[in-house]
């Protein structure tokens, strides 16, 4: 017994996630910037939501916490920083590097990844071999760099996430895996192992539905792997801080 983690297409094309034990059925609700989409996966799965996990304060991951957090009486958890800055909506618990929470029988802790905000956190649940990295580690790719610079964005990708085993899974906060792969193919074309993932992830998302909201699990290209992250990624392979600032600048006008 573990966790179930449910994938709710949110946006135009976010990732929010319903994380629950399944010993207790206490949940977890990740990123979510839409109510009724996450209402209906809660009532569909029957889970009893515990927690509310924001990984930044950008709106297109928290603008619904204030009317979750009413609906299921739970707590807002995110950065320190943020709730100081008064600037993730709901916001009533700081977490910071190392802490850790509770989720029905499974422990979650945290990790500090500054670089696209200055706030930005990843939730890890170890038993569950899970992270949910946000928009610092996307599948193939990562998020620009809004609010730091390329060296923290290098230790939050190339030591800090790149330090996770190799088979836990990444669950990122958007459908962005094709476009980066384009990228990545630039980066190193003769790189197999991207030209390979870049081949299923086009036929998986020829698959995709017209309105993001009816996707289907069989046609989200989430969760990678640490593994294929470190193999793949043109961000978690950059040899140094200079060289992923400068993939950065060309991935932001590709």
């Amino acid at each position: 017994m573990g966790l179930t983690i449910e994938r709710i297409p949110t946006f135009g094309d976010n990732y929010t996630y319903l994380v629950i034990c399944d010993e207790t059925n206490d949940a977890a609700i990740i990123d979510a910037p839409e109510e009724d989409p996450v209402v209906a996966r809660v009532e569909a799965t029957g889970a009893n939501v515990k927690l509310i996990l924001s990984t930044h304060h950008h709106f297109d991951h928290s603008m619904a916490n204030p009317q979750l957090a009413e609906r299921y009486g739970a707590p807002v958890y995110g950065h320190v920083s943020d709730q100081e800055q008064d600037r993730l909506p709901g916001q009533t618990v700081g977490v910071d590097e190392g802490d850790t929470f509770t989720l029905g029988n499974q422990t979650g802790r945290v990790l500090f990844i500054p670089s696209h905000t200055t706030g930005h956190v990843a939730y890890v649940f170890d038993d569950a071999k899970a992270v949910f990295t946000g928009d610092m580690l996307f599948a193939g790719g990562c998020g620009r760099l809004f609010e730091g610079n390329a060296q923290m964005m290098y230790d939050a990708l190339c030591v800090k996430l790149a330090a996770l085993p190799d088979d836990y899974l990444v669950y990122c906060g958007h459908e962005y895996t094709q476009g980066n792969l384009e990228f990545a193919l630039t980066v190193e074309p003769e790189n197999p192992e991207i030209r390979e993932r870049y081949d299923k992830v086009v036929a998986l998302r020829a698959k995709a539905a017209a309105d993001w909201h009816d996707a289907t699990p069989a046609e989200m290209t989430i969760p990678s792997t640490i593994a294929e992250e470190k193999a793949t990624n043109p961000f978690m392979r950059s040899p140094d801080a200079e060289e992923l600032g400068r993939r950065r600048e060309l991935k932001d006008s590709f």
